[in-house]
């Protein structure tokens, strides 16, 4: 019994003092600290999102709560380079440029900006499209109207929007023409649409 428990305890030790080493050496790796991205005034469904310069999706994340956002990322361990992280919200998206050098993270809130989408909605006929740009970026707009699944789509409207903060247009839909109407929009890189049953 006695040479049974010496050769228990003293592979208890081994296993100790391994594991006390294997600690020893990881530890030194365990140091960084997450870079922590907090958004106020965030709604359940709106979109984080990660970009490289190449504008590729890195990290994207559906925000689960109303309120606040607070989530720690390790960004060091992105290649060096420059990234975005956008928040896509209801009528906005924040973009927040920033920088990866030598495991070193740095952001360019300086550079912020904030990209309005356009807005549409319908009340009985009418159409009702809107998009602020306090920038004045240029916009391209085509209305489409497709009368069902098996036709095609009809291009009713298009136009180009420059030099303007504000535009508003409003469109009186046909009462016989019930179907599907789609706008599409493209501004500042970025394509958007909205569709809807009439």
């Amino acid at each position: 019994m006695n040479k049974r428990m010496k050769h228990i305890v003293c592979t208890g030790m081994m296993i100790v003092s391994m594991l006390s080493f294997a600690n020893g050496t990881s530890s030194l790796d365990n140091h960084k600290e997450p870079t922590v991205i907090t958004f106020d005034n965030v709604k359940k469904g709106h979109q984080l999102v990660i970009k490289d310069a190449n504008l590729l999706i890195v990290y994207k994340e559906s925000i689960q709560k109303n309120g606040s956002y607070a989530k720690g990322f390790d960004l060091t361990s992105l290649p060096d380079g420059n990234y975005y992280v956008e928040l896509d919200k209801d009528v906005k998206i924040v973009v927040i440029p920033f920088t990866v050098a030598s495991n070193k993270v740095t952001f360019d809130k300086k550079n912020e900006t904030v990209i309005y989408k356009p807005t549409v909605r319908l009340e009985d006929n009418y159409l009702f499209v809107s998009r602020l740009s306090l920038d004045v970026a240029p916009l391209k707009m085509k209305l489409y109207y497709t009368p069902s699944f098996q036709q095609g789509k009809e291009l009713l409207f298009s136009e180009e929007v420059e030099n303007t903060k504000i535009m508003e247009r409003i469109f009186e839909l046909s009462k016989e023409k019930k179907g599907s109407y789609t706008v599409f929009f493209e501004s500042q890189g970025r394509e958007f649409s909205e569709r809807i049953k009439f």
